[in-house]
């Protein structure tokens, strides 16, 4: 009789000190929603006769600040808005363009041709038409993306931000007549940069043009400085020979063990002639004093006169023809960058009795802490 009057007595114990536990629980922050409302005199309330009324005091009360709400804006606060600093351009004519579309399609499907070939899996797509079709409509606006997301208006314009409207190929060729193209992001080795690559891009006929190719993540020095490798102003349409070269190329040198870098090429418009004699390098400059480079500074000591207007990026991280660039070329040591590993962690061994049971082992092995190393 003693042993359920015992089990009775532990289990309104835990009963009481659970509710004891709950009734001591509050809102960390504030008050919890609809707790001002009495639920004895529900009949009391507010009717909203029609959905229209309910909807409208809903919203009302969802604009409304509330503490659980606030933990977004540190979470994930709303990104600074950015200047637009892109060529002008009229506004798409999306409904024609969605017309044309739309008689494509009839036209694809009233085709038996077509048909047949895509059902036998025969049908054979002009690559080229659609590249040269994406440049011309969702292109530029992928290509800015792209160019976000690698934080390249970040670290080259800070606030600033454009859209490439100007497609910019750029190629840099090999000795077995194979050409490496840039893209927006792909990897190009330094032994396949070594050379100044072939740069093309629609142009009007009497415009004026300037290319910049700069590394902002490969300074010795200062953080937020780059490296200038190319910079070609004065261009008449797409004739790059013709422009006036004010640093010439100087090919990839990314340090050993400081990962990937990010070679940008900038094209940029000009409304008219430049004066660019502050910016003139000598000829030939194998200095990275010299080459100590601000993309943000340059334009906004041009800003006036000229306006980006084409991108194209590729990563780069070292390879052997490195080593020859700073021996040759700059004429200094190589830099060697190691990774430091952090201390690794060895948990304490403990001598188990051969009689635990195995879950025992794997509870302890649970609670160890984990083994810190390369990630």
């Amino acid at each position: 009789m003693a042993a359920p009057l015992l089990s009775a007595a532990l289990r309104g114990a835990r009963a009481f000190g659970t509710a004891a536990a709950l009734c001591r629980r509050a809102a960390p922050l504030g008050p919890m929603p609809n707790e001002e409302i009495d639920v004895g005199k529900l009949e009391a309330l507010e009717k909203y006769r029609s959905f229209t009324r309910y909807f409208r005091q809903a919203e009302k009360e969802g604009r409304k600040a509330r503490w659980w709400k606030t933990y977004r804006q540190y979470a994930s606060p709303e990104p600074e808005p950015k200047t637009d600093i892109s060529l002008p351009r009229g506004k798409l004519l999306k409904v024609k363009e969605r017309q044309e579309r739309k008689k494509i399609l009839k036209q694809n499907h009233q085709n038996a041709e077509m048909e047949r070939a895509a059902r036998l899996r025969t049908a054979l797509i002009p690559l080229d038409e659609v590249r040269a079709e994406w440049e011309k409509t969702s292109g530029p606006f992928h290509k800015q993306r792209l160019a976000e997301y690698y934080g390249i208006f970040r670290d080259l314009f800070q606030k600033g931000t454009f859209t490439p409207w100007v497609s910019l190929r750029v190629e840099y060729s090999q000795e077995d007549e194979h050409l490496v193209p840039v893209y927006y992001g792909n990897m190009v080795t330094p032994t396949e940069a070594s050379n100044p690559p072939e740069v093309s891009y629609e142009a009007e006929k009497g415009s004026l043009w300037t290319l910049l190719l700069t590394n902002p993540d490969g300074h010795l020095r200062e953080t937020d400085a780059e490296y200038l490798h190319w910079l070609v102003t004065n261009i008449p349409g797409n004739d790059i020979k013709a422009g006036k070269e004010i640093c010439h190329y100087l090919p990839p040198f990314p340090a050993m063990g400081t990962g990937y870098h990010r070679f940008v090429f900038l094209l940029f418009k000009q409304e008219r002639p430049i004066d660019f004699s502050e910016d003139v390098r000598p000829t030939p400059c194998h200095s990275l004093k010299m080459r100590t480079f601000s993309t943000f500074d340059f334009y906004r000591k041009h800003e006036d006169s000229m306006t980006p207007a084409g991108l194209a990026f590729f990563q780069c991280q070292w390879d052997s023809s490195v080593t020859w660039v700073f021996h040759q070329l700059l004429n200094m040591r190589e830099p060697v960058f190691e990774f430091v590993r952090p201390p690794v962690y060895h948990p304490p061994q403990v001598k188990f009795p051969r009689h635990q049971p195995l879950r025992y082992l794997d509870r302890y092995r649970d609670t160890t802490e984990p083994t810190y190393g390369i990630y």
